[in-house]
This record gives C-alpha cells, sequence and structure tokens, in this order.
C-alpha cells in the first residue's frame, strides 16, 4: 500500500517515514505544499497524510485544488490546532478525517486502515477470498487454515489483487503501488513476485492477461 506524507517538521517526518515503512508501507515524504499537490495529482496513492501547516501553500489549499481536480485519495490530516473549527474547516475542504498533533503511531494505523476499507468499499478488518484470508492489520495470511509467510512487498501484491479480484491490473500500476520514489525496479520484479505467490497459493489463484496485466479471478 502506497502513501503519501507531507509533513514539514523534518524530526516527526522522520519518524513516520520510518515507522509507516516498518508497519509494511511504502512511502513518499514531501515537505512543501507545491510538491504534496503535484504528487497527489500525479500518482494513485491509497492515501495521504496532509500537515494543515505546510510551507509555499497550506494543506487546505492543497486539499481543496485536489479535490477541485476531482482526486479521490482518502485524505487524513494532521494538524498541532485543536479548535474545533479548525477540525471543521479541514473536514469541509475534503479530508476523510483528522489527527490532533501529538499522536500515537498505532492510532494513526489505525485510521490509515479504517480509511482504505471505506474507500474501496470493504466492511470488515479481514479480506477473505475462497480460502484465503488476509489480516491487513497484522500483516498476515491464512490459506487452507495454515499461516503462511509473506514478505512484505509479496503480502502488498497479494493484498491489490485479492481487493481487485474481477480487474486486471497493468504491471505498471502495480508498481506504482508497491514502489515509492527511492526505490529502483528491475524489469521483471513483478513477475518475480507472482511467481513466488503462485508457488504459495497455487498456480490458479492468479492470472496473466498477455499484453496487458494480471488478475485474480472474481469468485
Amino acid at each position: 500500500m502506497r502513501i503519501l506524507l507531507a509533513e514539514d517538521d523534518r524530526l516527526l517526518g522522520e519518524g513516520l517515514l520510518t515507522g509507516l515503512k516498518n508497519d509494511g508501507y511504502s512511502v513518499d515524504w514531501v515537505q512543501k505544499g507545491g510538491a504534496a499537490l503535484s504528487a497527489i495529482t500525479t500518482t494513485p496513492y491509497d492515501a495521504v497524510i496532509l500537515d494543515i501547516g505546510l510551507p509555499e501553500m497550506s494543506g487546505l489549499e492543497v486539499l481543496s485544488m485536489a479535490r477541485s481536480k476531482d482526486i479521490t485519495t482518502p485524505v487524513l490530516i494532521l494538524t498541532a490546532q485543536d479548535a474545533i473549527e479548525d477540525r471543521v474547516k479541514g473536514l469541509d475542504a475534503g479530508a476523510d478525517d483528522y489527527l490532533t498533533k501529538p499522536f500515537s503511531l498505532d492510532e494513526l494505523y489505525a485510521r490509515l486502515r479504517a480509511l482504505t476499507r471505506r474507500s474501496r468499499g470493504l466492511s470488515q478488518q479481514t479480506i477473505k477470498y475462497k480460502n484465503i484470508i488476509i489480516d491487513p492489520a497484522a500483516h498476515s495470511v491464512i490459506y487452507n487454515n495454515e499461516t503462511i509467510e509473506l514478505s512484505r512487498r509479496e503480502f502488498a501484491l497479494l493484498e491489490e489483487l485479492v481487493i481487485s479480484a474481477g480487474r486486471v491490473l497493468s504491471r505498471s500500476f502495480l508498481e506504482e503501488k508497491l514502489y515509492n520514489w527511492d526505490n529502483e525496479i528491475e524489469s521483471n520484479t513483478i513477475e518475480v513476485y507472482i511467481h513466488h505467490l503462485r508457488k504459495k497459493f497455487g498456480s490458479e489463484l492468479i492470472k496473466t492477461i498477455r499484453g496487458v496485466g494480471y488478475t485474480v479471478p472474481k469468485e
């Protein structure tokens, strides 16, 4: 799952970047409003963590402009201001949720999971597909009643494909979901992870649509 972090406080930003990566997210970090707006409008993020007090352009301005361009990515705003009117301004500008500084990382993770569940129309904490149960909070997968060990990117790829069951996802789309700006991607990287998942869950789980991409059939 790929997240945009827009936070100008270097100490907080570095802490969030480390924490989010350790929790399995692929993260792009920007520190200015203009960079945040550019990233939001050009990259298919699963969620955005947006500080209100950004330089160049405030988080509220970034959010308003993104929504005016019909960008529907879930946005969690961060603010050091705890007045009700500031929360209202953020929500009215198009935010989906907010956190007031200081906050715990566990709460941030939980709110991100809730935002992405709602944006994808999921009502349960776990994702079930036939005899596979995916738990995003625990980063665990159960297959035929047995726990399956997956790498961070194998887990992210399986989650994306299962949630999108019935849709064909291109290799470039999957690369954008799994990798941030700092990663170098080899030409066959997605194919390698697909191969690993087929070995663990059977060759019939993921179908290759030649010249288009990959899909998990609808149940």
